[in-house]
């Protein structure tokens, strides 16, 4: 599979690297944004706050504890047919589904009662053993972290 190097995201994590296929396809703002905020450095030392095992990796939270955002507006939803399956990388929100601004989560296990729900905008396409690692908790004591977060044609 060859990767769009505009379209890939390379995530450093205390854990190892991981690379993400973005999908701007299904959600072009959502895309857009995420590259914009990698791009400012907005992610790197964030922390991966809720991590539930059999679930997801949250992370994107400036306050580490998912209360948060960028300065930027929130995105209106950008619901697609795309499943949550292993590997999926879709946004956080509140229970508005126009909420969504820079947390994302990387699904562990599939999760159908997140389909349609949520933005999906990504897939994991390496690395997804070191998302394996990142240690869990809700909140996660000693959490692991997002070293840096760039746009593969950047790096």
């Amino acid at each position: 599979m060859s990767l769009d190097p505009q379209n890939t995201l390379v995530v450093e994590t205390t854990k190892g690297k991981v690379v993400i296929a973005l999908r701007p396809d299904l959600a072009p703002k959502h895309v857009e944004r995420l590259k914009t905020l990698a791009r400012r450095g907005f992610y790197d030392g964030i922390k991966f706050h809720r991590v539930i095992d059999g679930f997801m990796a949250q992370t994107g939270c400036p306050h580490g504890t998912g209360t948060g955002g960028s300065d930027l507006p929130d995105l209106a939803q950008e619901f697609s047919a795309e499943p949550h399956v292993r590997g999926t990388c879709s946004m956080a929100r509140s229970s508005n589904p126009n909420s969504a601004n820079s947390q994302f989560f990387i699904c562990f296990e599939e999760s159908v009662w997140l389909n349609k729900q949520y933005t999906v905008w990504g897939q994991v396409v390496e690395g997804m053993d070191n998302v394996d690692k990142i240690k869990r908790g809700e909140p996660v004591r000693d959490p692991d972290s997002i070293i840096s977060m760039k746009v593969m044609a950047d790096a």
